[in-house]
């Protein structure tokens, strides 16, 4: 894995996750503005996406196994995308709260990820 895009995966997930929970604790639905980006966080990480299987394809491999990378790498992927249909669902205060903690499980998501890999090997 990259560490740049492993960075500004994680770097766009926690300003957007900061960002809707600012707009949560002001009672305030997600709007247009965090929708688009949500569209940033997720091309970043369909990004990331795109790179793991061309370096798999290439023959690097995680240090800690495929069955648990796999897994990791689509999760992440999915995260944000997940969170913006559930806050299209509840267009309250709380559909903010959502994208928030998709925000920061995406974050973990690539803390893990780094780990499984090898944690700065690639």
């Amino acid at each position: 894995m990259l560490d740049a895009v492993l960075i500004t995966v994680s770097v766009t997930a926690l300003l957007l996750a900061a960002w809707c929970g600012v707009a949560a604790l002001r009672d305030r639905p997600t709007n247009d503005w965090h929708f688009i980006a949500m569209g940033v966080v997720t091309v970043a990480a369909l990004v990331q996406l795109v790179i793991s299987i061309v370096q798999l394809a290439h023959g690097d491999r995680p240090q800690h196994g495929m069955a648990v990378f796999l897994p990791y790498l689509v999760g992440a992927a999915l995260v944000v995308p997940a969170a913006a249909f559930m806050s299209l669902a509840e267009r309250t205060r709380w559909g903010s709260a959502i994208v928030a903690a998709g925000g920061l499980i995406l974050a973990v998501l690539e803390l893990r990820l780094n780990e499984i890999w090898g944690a700065g090997h690639g």
